[in-house]
Parts: structure tokens; sequence; C-alpha cells
């Protein structure tokens, strides 16, 4: 929602680009291979790593423009990879706001000050904080470049059907109705998900009560010369809104993003009016003692779930994003967890239509993100009762623990929003356990390390399939058109930090997870490990479906 007197997309900092239909009414046919339904952050990210690996792709969206308003805007470290990965991550880091710490008050006294794991080996900070008109921006103009890609803006999906060689969707656009007929689809169209519910299919687990408002506001970062830190702010029962919770995010283009508690008792009709938004803000703004002038930009309402698909996969049919599961926003995990969900099926998908990997690969995607959509809803959900304790049992043990910490800092940790870290697929079907014991390195299934090496960082040498790590000089040639062979300093400080010796291996797959390692590796193990990843079954190159 805007201000009165503005329309939907009368931005005080951003300008919406607006997009056309297209010029006739499609057909049944396409040339792409894959179809993805909706063309946010999520579906984009899906296109540009399927490009990547050689798939055609078409985006639908019913938007003639990007989302409106800020929306998601914390970006975690291993998004950055990603954005690297499908090469836009430079727009990024142009714009976007980086930072490492947040603080914590209850009742105006601060009672925690975190700091998230960084240093001068990192390739990129913690976080960042960016509206999502910006990721949707710079995601697009990346998509318009590529050949394999094409947008269809203005064309909802209105029915989906599928048998089993292909599915069928049902589109309308100004020009009319017709059906598109395609072998693979990716449903990225959000939480209220045509493709879920025309499939029968139904989101489960649990609904907080507690309702946020999200709101931007245009204010000056740095007054007359004054520095002020970007960090992540956290205010328990302040003056403002006793018994409830304000979060404060700092944004490019001078716009705050203050989320607050709707207050018990409150109807949602009345904490939307643009007069009690404009009364919230200003009592957060006193409390934190800015005083610079400010304009209100946009706002919304927000409720916090914690909601998933049992099955992020239906046949031809791939769920990713807010059409697989629902997040809280505490701990900004959302638009983190659909951009590895995004990169996820974009590799394994590309890798079964371009004839390297057997088709029971896909299957692998449900059973890696739904399973770290369990890790999210396991830290989110503590968070969550943190922040919007659901009883007055719940409340009455949120109030003692922040009053604890006014006296004893260890307490504060209790409001540590447990931001998110990359999922390890330890018992992932596509990841190879290991046959010996290691003292230290990344696990099978966790995220690489990307280190610093005398030139760049370690993903700058990645390929863009596969990565064989070898600390020392390889004994043999390992050839596979999908593998890259690195060799790295067997005493150099990436080999200390991976708990390799002369002779160790990693073999890394195009997300940058383990899956596999070796203390001592020979050709045989290494073939056997890449043909698990890529689920082949006798090393062959199997034809897709």
């Amino acid at each position: 929602m805007r201000p009165e007197g503005r329309a939907a997309t009368d931005s005080l900092y951003f300008h919406y680009p607006h997009f056309a239909a297209p010029s006739r009414t499609g057909d049944a046919s396409s040339p792409a291979q894959v179809v993805i339904v909706g063309a946010g952050p999520v579906g984009m990210t899906a296109a540009l790593t399927l490009a990547r690996g050689g798939v055609s792709c078409l985006l639908l969206d019913n938007k003639s423009t990007f989302n409106d308003g800020s929306r998601a805007i914390c970006l975690a470290r291993q998004s950055y990879h990603i954005f690297e990965s499908v090469g836009v991550v430079d727009a990024f880091l142009d714009k976007s706001l980086p930072y490492l710490s947040g603080r914590s008050f209850y009742r105006g006294q601060q009672i925690l000050q975190f700091f998230m794991p960084d240093g001068p080996d990192q390739k990129y900070r913690p976080m960042y904080n960016l509206q999502q008109q910006y990721t949707e921006s710079f995601l697009y103009a990346e998509v318009a470049r590529q050949p394999l890609i094409e947008v269809r803006w203005q064309s909802e999906v209105v029915d989906v059907q599928q048998d089993g060689s292909s599915v069928t969707l049902s589109v309308q656009d100004p020009q009319g109705a017709y059906d598109l007929q395609v072998p693979w689809v990716l449903a990225a169209d959000g939480a209220r998900s045509v493709v879920r519910t025309r499939r029968g299919l139904r989101l489960k687990g649990q609904n907080f009560e507690g309702r946020y408002i999200i709101a931007d506001i245009q204010m000056k970062r740095s007054p007359q010369g004054q520095h002020r830190p970007v960090e992540r702010l956290a205010l328990f029962d302040p003056d403002c809104r006793r018994g409830g919770t304000v979060l404060v995010h700092e944004q490019p283009d001078d716009i705050l993003r203050i989320d607050y508690q709707v207050s018990p008792g409150e109807s949602e009709a009345e904490a939307l009016q643009e007069e009690a938004i404009k009364h919230s803000i200003a009592g957060v703004l006193a409390d934190l003692g800015w005083t610079e002038p400010w304009q209100l930009e946009w706002w919304s309402i927000y409720s916090a779930n914690t909601l998933a698909l049992d099955d992020y996969r239906d046949g031809r049919i791939f769920f990713i994003g807010d059409s697989a599961h629902i997040v809280p926003i505490f701990g900004v995990r959302g638009l983190n967890n659909g951009l590895a969900d995004a990169q996820n099926i974009g590799w394994k998908l590309g890798m079964v239509l371009g004839g390297h990997a057997g088709p029971a690969l896909l299957d692998s995607y449900s059973h890696e993100r739904h399973g770290a959509t369990m890790d999210v809803f396991a830290n989110a959900s503590k968070s969550s009762r943190f922040m919007t304790p659901q009883s007055r049992g719940w409340s009455l043990m949120r109030d003692a623990a922040l009053s604890l910490a006014l006296r004893h800092p260890f307490a504060g940790e209790f409001a540590n929003p447990r931001n998110m870290t990359p999922y390890t697929y330890a018992d992932s079907p596509s990841v190879t356990p290991d046959v010996s014991t290691w003292s230290g390195g990344p696990a099978v299934g966790s995220v690489a390390q990307n280190l610093r090496l005398e030139a760049g960082f370690l993903s700058d040498q990645l390929g863009s399939g596969f990565t064989l790590l070898w600390f020392g000089t390889a004994p043999c040639a390992i050839e596979h058109p999908w593998l890259k062979v690195l060799q790295l300093d067997p005493a150099g400080e990436v080999a200390k930090a991976y708990g390799a010796q002369a002779g160790s291996a990693y073999l890394i797959r195009p997300d940058m997870h383990v899956a596999a390692r070796w203390q001592q590796v020979d050709a045989p193990a290494v073939h056997q490990a890449l043909d698990k990843a890529l689920a082949r079954r006798d090393g062959a190159s199997p034809l897709p479906n």
C-alpha cells in the first residue's frame, strides 16, 4: 500500500518499468524445455541457472512489472554466491548495504550485540540489505540478455494438467487464452501458488498468531556528517509499543524498513490505516532518538507461518520458493531459502536434460530442499516464539529472559535471531559418506569454504559443473566433460582449513556443496562418487526422458 494520492508503483526512489503483454496469443507448442511460472527472484534465478546449463526456458508472470514494495530485503552470503554463479553479483555488490552485526534492546536498554562470522578470507559479507525491486531488476537485466530465456508478462496460468510425458498449462493473456504443452514446469508463483492449488496440493504446518506491519520510509541515513552503521536493530517492549516487538533495517536510497507487531485487539483494518502507520513509525523513531524528516513510502502486513508441502515434486512439476514453503521473516530465511531451491533444481534439471545425469537425480531435489526447510522451521520457530509469543506462558518466559538480560549478558543470547546458514545435505542420496576420519574441513553435504587464494577466491576457480579440489599433484588424469580438476598446495592455508594433506581431495557440486571427500583418493573413487552425485548407475551418460 502507498500513501493517499499515489499509485501502487509510485515510488519515492524506484522507477517501475512496464512490461507489455505478448503481441499475440500463444499456442500449445513451445521450444522451451522448461516453463517457469512466476518471474520473481526465485523464478528468474532458476531460469538463469538452467540457461547456464544450456537449457531453454519460458518464464510466465501475470504482472506487468516487478513486485511493489521492498518485501524480502535481507540477502545472505550464500545468496551472493548464487548470484555470482549466474553472472549478476556485481550489480548487487554495487547497490546493496553489507552489515556484520545487530543489536537488541529491552525497554530501551541494550541487551545484546551480535556479530556474524566474517573475515578477510571471506569473499562476501555475512548479510546485505537490498529492496526486492532491485533484486528483481538486476536479475531481469541478465534474463533479458539470455537468448535461451523468453519472458511473457501479463500471462496468467489458470489451470495445470499433466500426464507421464508432459505438462499442459492453460494460460490467459490480454490477447486470449491458450494451452501450452511442455516437458517440465517449475512453480515459482509464490505463497498463493495457482499451480499448487490446481494440482490439489496443500501447505501443512503451523500458523503463528503474531501480525506485523512492514513499512518503508525515506530518511537520510547520516545527517550532518554523523555516522550510523548499517546493522539490524530489534526493540523488545519499547515505549512506543508496549508488549510488542520492532525490527529496523536500513536499505539503499535512504530507505528505512520498520517492522512492528500489531497490538492485541487492534484489527488489521485499523492497523493498515495510513494515519495509524505514520503514528506508529513516529513512535519508533522517537524511541531510537532519530529526529530527521521522513516520508512514508510503502507498507503491508505480514503474519509468521511455518508451512510446507510434503513433497516438492509432483511428477514433472517442481515447486520452488514460497510455492513450496513459507517461513517466518525472523532469521532472514525466506528469499534466501528460495534462491537455494532455484539453484538446486536448476543445476540438476540442466544435467538431466543435457544427458549428463540420470533421471533419479531429480528426486534428490525434494529430499535435499525439504530437509533444508525443516531445518529452517526448527530455527525459525524458536525465533518466532520469542519475537511473537503464542500464549501468556510464552510471554512470561520471554519477558523473564529479557529482564534477566538487563543484568546478565549471557541471557541476551535468547534474543539472537539465529540468522540463516546453508543447510548440510548429509543424508542426501547424491553425496558419498566419508570413508576415513577427518579432523576438520567442510563436511560432506555442506557448502565448501570459499577461501582466498593467491589470486582471487576459490569460487573464481570452480568449474561450471563439478570441481575436484586435489591437494598436491594428481597421480593420474581424471577426465569428464563436467569435471574440472583444481590442484591446490597441500601445505597452504586452504589445505589447513580443509583438513587436507598431500593426496586429499574434495568433490564440489555446481552449488558449492561437498559431494565427497577423501584423505587419500584415486581415480576410480572419484568416478564412483561422480556417478552417485549424478545418479548414473553404470557410469554411462543416460538420455533424458
